[in-house]
């Protein structure tokens, strides 16, 4: 049953077991979101072609398409329509190998099943309002010793050339940009940039962005000039 309430958000969800599936899509809908469910891949694709959703929820074992494939799909260059697109993958999966892959894919953020519905609640909403702060009237072009940022498009520009980031990855480039000087734990940057309470979270969220930034951005990841590691305080971007 739909609540009477305007609906907040558009979201698909892919899962590969119908009991899940009819399980989320219930327990979405009741809290007042609209939803579309497939078990399938391509046809996750296909509704995401004509459907304006503002977020995805993903399992990775599905009965065709990879869930891997998919993200990898919709984080592509020439898809820079879904750059602020959030993708929430929600997998059996669960060792740190997979959490990795999946955010190296371009996933925002990762929960393992089983789960608690008030946990994936906390992370729909989280993933949510930071896409509804993303406004043009908000935004800016940010410079920091030869780096740009576009907050708008998510463009990143180096002597590297430009380099189209994922909404969750110009968020975590921005923040450190504003504070560019100062060491960036990742327990803060998890507080600041994902939105979770002191001591909650998954430090690989953060380890595993800074490496694809770095991807993106340096000329020598292993040897990083933008975003350097102060080892026992965190992350820096230097003026």
């Amino acid at each position: 049953m739909i609540s009477n309430e305007e609906p907040k958000s558009f979201i698909l969800v892919v899962d590969d077991d119908p009991v899940m599936l009819s399980t989320l899509g219930r327990a979405l809908s009741l809290a007042g979101y609209k939803t579309i469910l497939t078990r399938f891949g391509a046809e996750a694709l296909d509704f995401l072609e004509i459907v304006p959703f503002d977020l995805v929820i993903l399992d990775i074992v599905l009965p065709d398409i990879d869930g891997l494939e998919i993200c990898r799909a919709l984080r592509a260059k020439d898809k820079p329509e879904y750059a602020a697109l959030p993708i929430l993958i929600l997998s059996g999966l669960s060792k740190t190998k997979d959490v990795v892959a999946g955010l190296n894919a371009g996933a925002d953020d990762y929960l393992s099943k089983p789960f608690e519905l008030v946990e994936l609640f906390a992370r729909v909403k989280t993933l949510l309002r930071r896409t509804a702060v993303l406004s043009p009237s908000t935004a800016r072009v940010l410079e920091v010793a030869g780096l740009q940022l576009d907050t708008t498009t998510f463009q990143a520009r180096t002597e590297n050339g430009t380099a189209q980031l994922t909404s969750t990855e110009s968020r975590l480039l921005e923040h450190m940009m504003r504070n560019a000087g100062r060491p960036q734990s990742v327990d803060g940057l998890l507080q600041a940039v994902w939105g979770y309470p002191p001591d909650i979270g998954d430090p690989d969220l953060v380890r595993t962005h800074i490496k694809n930034l770095r991807r993106k951005l340096e000329v020598d990841p292993r040897n990083p000039r933008y975003v350097r590691t102060i080892h026992g305080l965190g992350y820096i971007v230097d003026e």
